[in-house]
């Protein structure tokens, strides 16, 4: 494989704003990924009932890594430009390593609502890392709907796990800081590759490390293969790790890091639909409300400019 040249890529520009192609298709993208993603804490959870936490995360990025690696082989993907790599290394320490290994650990002593507390507040320190790193400016209204629908989300979940805080909660606000780290710069590489690419080199550039680990972990930790851990691994390696952010970054790159990272907002209610109906958890009768309130941010910040 050779490296693309210079000449392939956009300028720095043009990175920092959306993508001015198909808004619709990309908003589709990015709500798919929301969607897959929503299913990671319960995947998680069934994983669990087999594999260690160390085992689960090594295991799914290592066959995540195989999928990616697949298909750039098959499809003759030259390397990435020199210049990304160092952005394609965020991405692979904060989504393919920090988020799934931090929220795994915390799914140990943490119920998968306690633990969507991290995806309601993800949206906005996803904003914020992107006015920082790529130089976006959402408006005023934008900002006011986003802290309101973080702050819904955040008091939903909160009490729905009883408001304390625990060892995973330092688990959980870890891996909001990570995650929204590589999803700013996944969503800036998205800009001048493409997202499948994008998640596919930083699972590729994570081998050397997440092979040995899954070896050693293999060894030390039990392993029960069930039907739930199983299904729970196969999802969150190809569903999770790969097909949900190829289509997220898509978005990202189409729409624009702050207003996709907003359709997040949804993430922590469908993570207790499936909650219910995958692990039998209960919902009270604030989802509804808090459901309300959350869709009315989230028609808000797609409709403000930035």
């Amino acid at each position: 494989m050779r490296a693309q040249s210079s000449a392939t890529t956009a300028s720095p520009v043009a990175v920092a704003t959306p993508g001015p192609e198909r808004p619709g298709l990309g908003t589709l993208q990015a709500a798919l990924g929301v969607v897959a993603f929503s299913l990671t804490f319960p995947a998680t959870a069934w994983g669990l009932e087999g594999f260690g936490p160390w085992s689960l995360v090594a295991v799914r990025s290592v066959l995540a890594a195989v999928i990616a690696g697949g298909c750039l082989l098959a499809l003759r993907v030259p390397l990435p430009a020199r210049r990304h790599w160092p952005g394609l290394a965020v991405v692979g320490a904060g989504v393919v390593l920090g988020f799934p290994l931090l929220t795994t650990l915390a799914l140990e002593t943490s119920t998968t609502a306690h633990a969507a507390v991290v995806v309601g507040l993800l949206p906005l320190t996803t904003a914020l890392f992107s006015a920082l790193r790529v130089g976006t400016r959402p408006s005023r209204t934008f900002w006011i709907a986003a802290l309101a629908g973080a702050a819904a989300v955040l008091a939903f979940t909160v009490q729905q796990s009883g408001g304390a805080l625990t060892t995973a909660d330092l688990y959980l606000f870890a891996a909001l800081l990570v995650c929204a780290a590589g999803y700013t710069e996944g969503g800036r590489l998205a800009r001048v590759m493409p997202g499948w690419q994008v998640i596919g080199w930083a699972l590729v550039l994570c081998l050397p490390l997440t092979v040995p680990v899954a070896a050693f972990a293999l060894v030390q930790e039990p392993v029960h293969l069930t039907p739930h851990s199983v299904a729970g691994l196969l999802w969150v390696a190809a569903g999770s790790q790969f097909a949900g952010l190829v289509v997220w970054y898509r978005g990202m790159a189409a729409i624009g890091i702050p207003k996709a990272s907003q359709l997040q907002l949804a993430q922590p209610l469908l993570t207790l639909v499936w909650s219910v109906l995958l692990l039998g958890e209960h919902l009270t009768v604030a989802a509804p409300l808090t459901a309300a309130a959350v869709l009315v941010c989230i028609a808000v910040t797609q409709r403000s400019r930035g």
